[in-house]
């Protein structure tokens, strides 16, 4: 019988193929020297605590030695975990990124005084800091950040009353995230190979993309039975969350929880409603998708379960990491010549820690700090989708690197809602230079599927869910009972609303609510879909060579935090509190599902 084959251990990885973390720290006793002076600087801010109104010179003090602790933090903290995440068998870092974590939790505390000091000055004499102080002046809209909410913020006792029932009112969600990560008990099911498979989370994200019908059905009705068995605790759970963010709406005196959350991103409820209105406008297009895959997998009844599975099978398009980053940099050459000298960067400065190894974390992201490169860790494995996700974290890479050589440090970093844009629309112009330069039908036909699958989760349903989550605040606000069977039968319409006609109202999916996290997570989900538009209407414009399009794309790519993310997006040609954008997208998905549907008769 053949040896499996092994994983490469850590010290067996050509260099080339390996992250050089040299650049942050030359060893690791220089690590050591740097979390020692961070330890100092922590001692140092906190000397500033209750001198915030002596005058400005304390001010500009306070606020830039809050500021340089935190970026030296950030170096040690990015070294230890890239260093773990390298090989997480690694008895010396690990205990190296416990104690990066535990040093990033004493600066928080003993910066935590800052923020409610600065607003407990008075506008007018903070006003007066500015006048008084030119070197201030690079700080206003930091500053104005931190007060723009200013009339939502209660007095310091009650603010420490709230706090202090942080953990009382965050139960509800821990209790779900215990429930549905720990304690739930899932049968045992068939895989595709006839063998008997624990059932969990990411197996059946698995079990779903199989090419057999019956194992992705077993696996769906097991699934939903366990939580139809659980149904009034998720209930439970999920109201008591949902109450919580009313309650915090209401004291804060916002006029609804949608209101107070996007307000911490300073968003408008313009950008939520919106996404909904045009999203719903746009469901035939969404039901033609599901009636051709009905077709095409030539079934009678399309069921939930099979809206996972492969269309067109497994891709012919394999790529050597080499390949990759040729087929990179041809592909996202309408980025222009000083995208492209950043890419090179990436792949000849060892941005890019590359291969599996033994201990490795798994899967992919882009991570760093401000002095540092924005580092990209891979397990590369040579398929279609690896190379979307290298160029996908080659996006947020680059964007970290626009940002950090174009921004100081206090507006180094680019917020949550702008975040997967810049990623999303290289996948995006990826996806056009296949399209232009790939002849075989079964492999466009791929590579169509792959973009519109990717259209399909994540605007169609994740604008479900906004609406969904929305839809249970407002409905508890007015003292509706979130009770299961309530949520179930809502649930049920909506999914039906958004699905079409060509898939059954298969009664499990009703239930789905009781497994979603981001539920929980207080007006989150809607930036997937946002994100995703956005994306795919300025790539439309890079690769239409549309007149000042790409000198757009590469100040929103510069601008980081100088500006709200709404300003920001607007610098890039894209108004996101109305719906052009959307609309432009929404073109680009109904283009290729034409060019699928005509693919597909003539294979």
């Amino acid at each position: 019988m053949a040896t499996a084959k092994q994983l490469p251990k850590r010290d067996e990885i050509p260099e080339e193929l390996t992250w050089d973390l040299t650049v942050i720290f030359p060893s690791d006793e220089a690590f050591e020297s740097a979390y020692q002076e961070v330890e100092k600087d922590i001692e140092t801010v906190k000397q500033y605590e209750g001198r915030l109104n002596e005058d400005a010179g304390a001010f500009k003090e306070a606020l830039e030695s809050i500021l340089e602790t935190s970026r030296r933090l950030e170096n040690v903290y990015v070294y230890a975990h890239l260093k773990n995440d390298q090989d997480t068998s690694n008895s010396t870092y690990q205990a190296m990124y416990d104690r990066a974590q535990m040093l990033a939790t004493k600066a928080a505390e003993a910066i935590s005084w800052f923020e409610p000091e600065v607003l407990s000055l008075e506008p007018a004499q903070l006003s007066g800091y500015f006048s008084e102080n030119e070197e201030l002046k690079q700080y206003a809209h930091y500053i104005e950040r931190l007060t723009a909410n200013r009339e939502h913020v209660l007095s310091a006792e009650m603010e420490a009353l709230l706090a202090g029932a942080s953990d009382i009112f965050s139960a509800s969600s821990r209790t779900f995230s215990v429930l549905n990560n720990a304690d739930i008990q899932f049968p045992v099911v068939k895989d595709e190979n006839g063998e008997d498979v624990q059932l969990s989370h990411g197996v059946y994200g698995q079990l779903m993309e199989s090419t057999n019908r019956e194992v992705r059905e077993s696996a769906f009705k097991n699934l939903y039975k366990v939580y139809g068995d659980l149904k009034n605790t998720f209930a439970s759970t999920l109201q008591g969350n949902v109450r919580y963010h009313n309650y915090s709406a209401k004291v804060h005196n916002y006029t609804s929880a949608r209101a107070q959350a996007l307000a911490a991103n300073h968003i408008p409820e313009s950008v939520h409603e919106t996404l909904i209105q045009v999203v719903n406008e746009h469901l035939p297009s969404f039901h033609r998708y599901m009636a051709l895959r009905k077709k095409l997998l030539n079934v009678d009844q399309l069921h939930m379960y099979d809206l996972y599975n492969p269309l067109t099978g497994e891709a012919s398009l394999k790529y050597s990491y080499e390949e990759a980053k040729e087929e990179t940099l041809k592909g996202l050459a309408p980025l222009g010549t000083e995208y492209k000298e950043v890419l090179e960067s990436a792949f000849s400065d060892r941005w890019i820690d590359v291969v599996e190894n033994t201990g490795k974390r798994s899967g992919a992201y882009s991570s760093g700090a401000y002095d540092t490169n924005p580092y990209i860790l891979l397990n590369w494995h040579g398929s279609l989708n690896h190379l979307y996700t290298l160029v996908h974290e080659l996006g947020h890479s680059v964007h970290s690197y626009f940002t950090r050589t174009n921004q100081p440090y206090v507006y180094g970093d680019y917020s949550i809602f702008l975040a997967e844009i810049a990623s999303t629309t290289n996948e995006n112009i990826l996806t056009d230079y296949l399209l232009k330069h790939t002849t075989d039908p079964k492999d466009r036909a791929y590579v169509l599927n792959h973009y519109l699958d990717g259209f399909k989760g994540t605007v169609f349903r994740q604008t479900q869910f906004a609406e969904f989550e929305h839809f249970m605040h407002e409905e508890a606000a007015k003292g509706t009972p979130l009770t299961a069977d309530f949520l179930s039968t809502s649930y049920a319409e909506l999914n039906a609303k958004y699905y079409g006609s060509s898939v059954e109202r298969d009664p499990e999916i009703a239930l789905e609510w009781a497994r979603i996290p981001h539920f929980y997570y207080n007006y989150y989900v809607y930036q997937y879909a946002t994100g995703f538009c956005a994306a795919t209407a300025l790539a439309d414009e890079i690769v239409n060579e549309e007149e000042g399009a790409l000198d757009r794309y590469l100040t929103y790519l510069k601008s980081g935090n100088s500006d709200f993310p709404i300003e920001v997006m607007k610098k890039a040609g894209v108004d996101m509190t109305q719906k052009e954008y959307l609309e432009r997208a929404m073109k680009v998905f109904e283009s290729r599902l034409d060019e699928l549907e005509s693919l597909i008769q003539e294979m």
